[in-house]
């Protein structure tokens, strides 16, 4: 047991020392250590360097006239990739409208209820209801949902809505929607 203590105690000791080591010479590398450079003594200035000094900018200031004949560069971006564009770009989601929503693009399909569906001569006419049992007449081609459904088919018993989605991928999907006609209702006849 006595020689375990004495190692860690030498152990101890020497991480102690290497430890203040390694940080006095940080210190002195970080003040810099070094001396300063003599400082020159100003010389003085004789009138002749005065007028080499002058000169080269009255010469430089006649030149600038001259320069003209020089093609200035211009960068021409054409057929280079613009480096602020980012890779990806997100389109948005719905473009912005122009014509106001009618009250059947207020509501989701889940809110509505087909009601019946009437036989016509020109064609199928469906009977739609919202939640406050106010009833709209829907035909082929009629808009329908908060996400731009429109009425494809109307059957005889069903009516069919198609909504144009975009994916995560940018392309576009078709996803179809029946509404069922229910025949047989709540305590009603079959």
């Amino acid at each position: 047991m006595p020689e375990r203590s004495q190692k860690r105690r030498r152990n101890n000791f020497s991480y102690g020392w290497m430890t203040f080591l390694i940080a006095f010479l940080f210190l002195i590398g970080a003040c810099g250590g070094g001396t300063p450079p003599p400082s020159v003594p100003p010389k003085a200035k004789s009138p002749v360097a005065e007028k080499k000094k002058e000169e080269p900018t009255k010469v430089a200031e006649k030149k600038e006239p001259e320069k003209k004949g020089e093609v200035e560069f211009s960068y021409n971006p054409s057929g280079k990739p613009d480096p602020f564009k980012p890779f990806i770009e997100l389109a948005p989601v719905r473009s912005a409208r122009t014509v106001p929503l009618t009250p059947l693009q207020k509501y989701d399909l889940s809110q509505l209820k087909l009601v019946a569906i009437i036989s016509t001569p020109e064609g199928h006419v469906a009977l739609i209801e919202d939640g406050t049992k106010k009833g709209y007449f829907l035909k082929k081609g009629t808009w329908i949902g908060k996400n731009d459904g429109k009425v494809t088919k109307i059957l005889m018993d069903r009516v069919i809505v198609e909504e144009v989605y975009q994916d995560v991928f940018g392309q576009m999907k078709k996803n179809e929607i029946i509404l069922m006609l229910h025949k047989a209702e709540e305590g009603g006849e079959s």
